[in-house]
């Protein structure tokens, strides 16, 4: 094979079983390209490479003897700060916790390991979690390989960064509010937040249990869309362990009809206008998607304009006591400045028992408003964000935070969002596309972005 350091995960794992290539000249390639990109992106924080060497040496002599030990057999990988690894530091972005090494893999890691993935390293991320900019105390900040100046986006911008620049052929992230699909648009890679509870979150910290655990999913991000099954179906399912999680059935991406398919398409949100270059690739990736489906319609969800105040009083309903707590008993003593601004935004949204038990019935009442609209629709097409890439510190002005309210609308649904590049600046920045379907179908939401990808162009090499 010929560059391995861009080759899909699907490409690499049937040419190492197939001995075209051997798993150790794959991760040589990857960490080759980490040691010439990572000086300029500071996306991997802990690099495991005598370790995946050793690993990967052990997966050759595998194959030798006919052993083949599952589909991921001897391809590399990294994974986001925030999900435990067996034996390497896991920090979340926290000061605290900068010596900490975990006991055992979060169960997605595990799953992983098991059908033969090799960790390359760990990806860089916010202080925990919790911006939508990469950037903390222990590692300092993370560089978008398109512009330098620009950020990656928050919080999985560590694995946006280096899976876009080639240090990696796919990853994973975990997604509150836009963490995965935010730097995936950012980067002009793919990422697929699923379902909530299609994936289980044991081991991710911090663990974020009750009922606002519905918000946030673990899921993969690479270069190409169909990667993004061939993971998703891998780490899902149930651990027992994770008490919320489905045993839903996976279904496959390339069984979907698309002339069966009816797709509405918005712009614009009501709540922050996109600027123009990010209305055109929307438009223009309808108007793609049109020669393949039954139907194109430009109609958005009844009560998405709702999406930032339901999610601020959820979020904010103890008034920031929750992640106060949390910073005292990590050791954090002073907050990144980020991290202040998401506490100085919600301390002022302290609800009572009774209150939050009203926020909570109106958020089910969102829910089945927003879940009616695909009586006539089985796929939204709308932007990631408002803009491209921002530089680094935007995401303090409250119009740039405000950008975010298209990839919130999903997590308060659950619904699956993949996020695939559609589009290029004018500064040559990406701009992807949210493309969403109804709860369970990631096969759907996967196979209209694939067909994006293939139409509209999807990940183009960095200018690295």
């Amino acid at each position: 094979m010929k560059e391995l350091i861009y080759a899909s995960v699907a490409d690499l794992a049937r040419a190492i079983q197939n001995k075209e290539v051997s798993s150790e000249e794959v991760v040589n390639a990857h960490l080759k390209r980490i040691e010439e990109v990572n000086p300029l992106l500071n996306a991997i924080v802990q690099l495991t490479a005598s370790t995946a060497l050793a690993q990967a040496r052990g997966a050759d002599a595998a194959l030798h003897r006919g052993e083949v030990i599952g589909p991921l057999h001897g391809v590399p990988m990294t994974i986001k700060d925030s999900i435990e690894t067996t034996g390497v530091v896991c920090t979340g972005g926290v000061k605290g916790r900068a010596g900490f090494v975990p006991a055992q893999d979060a169960t997605v890691v595990a799953r992983l390991r098991a059908s033969g993935a090799i960790l390359l390293g760990k990806t860089n991320l916010p202080e925990l979690s919790l911006a939508y900019e990469t950037d903390n105390a222990v590692y300092g900040r993370t560089n978008n390989p398109y512009d330098l100046s620009r950020s990656p986006g928050g919080s999985s911008g560590g694995e946006g960064s280096i899976i876009a620049a080639g240090g990696s052929p796919f990853g994973l992230g975990a997604d509150l509010a836009g963490s995965i699909r935010v730097p995936s648009h950012f980067c002009g890679i793919a990422g697929i937040k699923p379902t909530t509870d299609r994936v289980p979150r044991t081991g991710h910290f911090p663990r974020l249990d009750g009922v606002l655990s519905a918000l946030y999913q673990i899921g993969p991000m690479a270069r190409f869309v169909e990667d993004l099954g061939l993971i998703l179906k891998i780490i899902a399912g149930v651990d027992w362990q994770d008490p919320s999680v489905v045993p839903m059935p996976w279904r496959e991406p390339k069984a979907v009809d698309l002339k069966r398919l009816r797709v509405a398409f918005h712009t614009d949100n009501g709540i922050n206008s996109p600027n123009s270059e990010t209305i055109a690739v929307v438009v223009s990736a309808a108007r793609a998607v049109s020669e393949a489906v039954m139907t194109v319609t430009e109609a958005r969800p009844e009560g998405i304009e709702q999406t930032n105040e339901l999610r601020s009083a959820l979020l904010g309903a103890d008034g920031g006591s929750r992640i106060q707590d949390l910073a005292e008993m990590v050791g954090i003593k002073e907050m990144h400045p980020l991290l202040q601004r998401r506490q100085t935004r919600f301390r002022s949204k302290m609800l009572s028992a009774a209150e939050f038990e009203l926020v909570l019935e109106r958020w089910d009442r969102f829910r089945s408003v927003m879940l009616s609209f695909f009586q006539e629709h089985d796929v939204i097409l709308c932007p990631v964000s408002s803009y491209p890439a921002f530089f680094h510190g935007a995401s303090l002005d409250d119009a740039i935070y405000n950008s975010f309210s298209y990839t919130r609308t999903y997590n308060l649904t659950g619904w699956p969002s993949v996020v695939v590049r559609a589009g290029t600046s004018a500064e040559g920045l990406p701009i992807g596309v949210q493309v969403v379907a109804s709860p369970w179908r990631e096969d759907v939401a996967l196979s209209v972005a694939q067909y994006i990808e293939m139409t509209c162009g999807g990940w183009q090499r960095p200018p690295l």
